[in-house]
């Protein structure tokens, strides 16, 4: 077996953590057929969505901890939920950098028309999903009608300075419609430039690629079609240990929207939980003090064959590509 080819993930530790990432809800306006929180307009439960004394408890340990700078908010559709608004506005406050994972077309949802405002207002930086400049492509992933709904989001985000001034940061986040790795992000974003400025007059700062996780719709996709295995090995033989540093889990932890911590968004949706000194699932009431976050430097990460997906070719986290 090639060096590179693993399988068993290799053991990984926390360094410094200065990211919470919060996942708001499962609740979504889309139903995309690669999505691994399985986000879906049907998810609108209590169990599903994070309560308004949760966002109190999210606003109370920012403020408690000031070696979180970053609170990255992400879901579902996380505008979706009642309280994001003022979670957004609780952490600006505290001079924190706000990340919003979103969707582009909630914006056509009853009372978000004003998001972009809302957006520009506080400085929040935007990662939008546009897995192609074709519209067949990102219909097929996403539903129909979903990329000229988001053709029309995004030029209204630039009409508000997004992904024009540099202030007001526009992202844009491509992953594979199949079974394959993402091409090199340094080669496709001068794609995305050309074919969404020439044809829609649209511009953006950074295009990042990110890899289809196996897990929730992906998973069943691949099951169906017989190519989970594939997949995995796919994954295994491009195996990078280059991309080992700069996984986003190793400086981060997130939240669930019932409490709950994760060393990383997917083990979040596979119930990979933190585990506090008495091997219970480690929730934020445990992260309290600020003697506490700087505890969890060393502490081991929970790996499984999904890191691969993390960590195969230039590698992959919500920050695009890892390596170059």
């Amino acid at each position: 077996m090639p060096e590179t080819c693993l399988q068993d993930f290799p053991p990984l530790r926390k360094t410094k953590v200065s990211v919470l990432q919060f996942n708001i809800g499962r609740l979504c306006n889309q139903a995309c057929k690669h999505c691994h929180v399985d986000s879906s307009p049907k998810r609108s439960g209590a169990e599903d969505n994070a309560s308004a004394e949760l966002i109190d408890e999210v606003l109370q340990f920012l403020a408690e901890n000031v070696e979180i700078r970053t609170l990255d908010i992400t879901g579902g559709a996380p505008e979706l939920n009642p309280s994001f608004r003022r979670l957004v506005e609780g952490a600006r406050a505290m001079d924190r950098e706000v990340l919003v994972r979103h969707n582009l077309t909630v914006q056509g949802e009853p009372g978000q028309a004003d998001l972009p405002q809302f957006f520009r207002e506080h400085q929040v930086q935007l990662f939008c999903s546009l897995p192609c400049y074709l519209e067949d492509n990102v219909d097929l992933q996403r539903g129909n009608g979903v990329f000229q709904k988001s053709i029309e989001a995004l030029q209204i985000l630039n009409a508000a300075g997004f992904g024009v001034e540099q202030d007001a940061v526009l992202n844009l986040v491509y992953n594979p419609v199949g079974a394959t790795l993402p091409p090199a992000q340094e080669t496709l974003e001068p794609a995305y430039r050309e074919q969404l400025m020439e044809r829609f007059g649209i511009t953006f700062h950074h295009l990042l690629t990110i890899t289809n996780q196996p897990i929730h719709r992906f998973e069943d996709a691949l099951h169906r079609a017989n190519g989970y295995e594939a997949y995995l090995d796919l994954l295994r033989e491009n195996y990078n240990p280059a991309t080992l540093a700069s996984v986003m889990c190793r400086d981060a932890v997130s939240l669930r929207w019932d409490g709950r911590l994760f060393d990383c968004d997917f083990n979040l949706v596979k119930g990979l939980a933190m585990e506090n000194a008495q091997g219970a699932a480690m929730t934020l009431a445990d992260l309290t003090a600020s003697t506490q976050v700087a505890s969890l430097k060393g502490q081991s990460i929970a790996v499984d064959d999904h890191c691969f997906a993390c960590t195969a070719g230039a590698g992959s986290s919500c920050g695009g590509a890892l390596v170059v």
